[in-house]
Formats: C-alpha cells, structure tokens, sequence
C-alpha cells in the first residue's frame, strides 16, 4: 500500500535546458513532442503528493564548469550533443532549473551522470526523510529514468515508474526500456499514481 508520508516522486532531469524554448536543447534544434508534454502530465501527482504529505524530489542533470568556465563534458554525450557548451547545465543557471511547471520541489540533486545516484547526495537525503517508496518520471527512460530506478532497486527502495510520465527520444526505445525495467519494480499511469495517492491520503484522514 502507499503510504505517501514515506513516498517521493522523482523526477529526472525535466529542466529549462532540455524543455524549455529558451534552453540548450532548443537552441540546437533538439526536441520532442512526448518529451514536451511530460510536464503537464506529471504535474497532477506531484500536486496530489505534495498536498498528501508525501515528497517531490528533482534530479538535475549538470555540466560542472572547469578553468574558464568551460564544462567538463563525458566522451560520449561530447559525441551525443556536440552542441553543449559554456553555460549549458551550469549550476545554478536558469537551464539548470526545473521547469516552472513543477516547481517547487522539496529536494534537488545535481548529477552528473545518468544516474542520480552516482556520487551524490540523493540517497543521504531519501534515508534522512525516511522515504521507501520512489515513484519515478523524467527524461529519458533509457537513460537517467532507467539508471536511477535500478540503482534505487539494488538499495532496496521500492520503485514505481509512471510509464506515461517517462520518455525518450523515439518511442520505440521508451517501450523496450519500460519491459526491461519491468523486473525492478511496479509499472502505472500518472493518472492511476495520482488516485493512488489520492485514496492513501483518504484513508490516511479517516484512519
């Protein structure tokens, strides 16, 4: 049963810089519809657990800034984005932000690979919280969903993926990550969270 006091909606990277028109993405031509609207699909959970006493928590995908203020970039989104530059992802940036839409959020990490669990301080803060139970949506499902869901799975959090609140660049790569994920965890619509919590909460108030 969820309880929502000991459970968080993570949301993965769904920042200005990804979604936004002004963002790096944008500016390099970079979109997608599915990932678009994730947001505004997402936002009735968050709100629903927000108003339930449960957590929101963002992930922030960063580019840290070396001598000069060029980032340190991974060989091999180099190869993927050529396009991210000075400024892009920098910390405390607007593109680094989450989106308004879903703001605000309780706690925020920074990471620098696609999971939010490596060398960060997300588990620290989860434990601290005492949360058990990670409800996850984001960008994108093979890569920053998929890593972050199965290295909460191996720490013996229990994960839910809203399979609806997760996308990826081609919709085909999205449902091949969402069977294999489907050994880690529980599968269910932002719409089916959102009742979800809904009734917990419910319950919760009559107990």
């Amino acid at each position: 049963m969820l309880i929502p006091e000991k459970t968080a909606l993570v949301i993965v990277d769904l920042q200005n810089d990804f979604l936004h028109p002004d963002g790096a993405y944008a500016r390099a031509g970079v979109s997608s519809a599915e990932i678009a609207a994730l947001p505004a699909r997402v936002r009735p959970v968050a709100d629903a657990l927000r108003e339930a006493g449960g957590w929101v928590v963002s992930t922030h995908f960063t580019l840290v800034p070396g001598k000069g203020g060029a980032p340190f970039i991974s060989p091999h989104l180099k190869e993927l984005r050529p396009f991210l530059t000075k400024g892009d992802f920098a910390p405390g940036s607007f593109g680094q932000d989450l989106v308004a839409e879903l703001k605000p959020a309780d706690l925020t990490v920074e990471k620098v690979a696609y999971s939010a669990f490596y060398m960060s301080r997300l588990e620290w803060v989860l434990r601290r919280a005492g949360i058990e139970h990670l409800l996850f949506c984001g960008i994108v499902t093979n890569g920053g969903v998929a890593s972050t869901a199965r290295d909460a799975h191996v720490r013996d959090f229990h994960v839910t993926v809203l399979n609806n609140g997760c996308a990826a660049f081609s919709e085909q790569v999205h449902q091949d990550n969402l069977k294999a994920l489907a050994s880690i965890g529980d599968q269910m619509t932002c719409a089916k969270a959102e009742a979800a919590i809904r009734a917990a909460a419910g319950t919760s108030d009559s107990a």
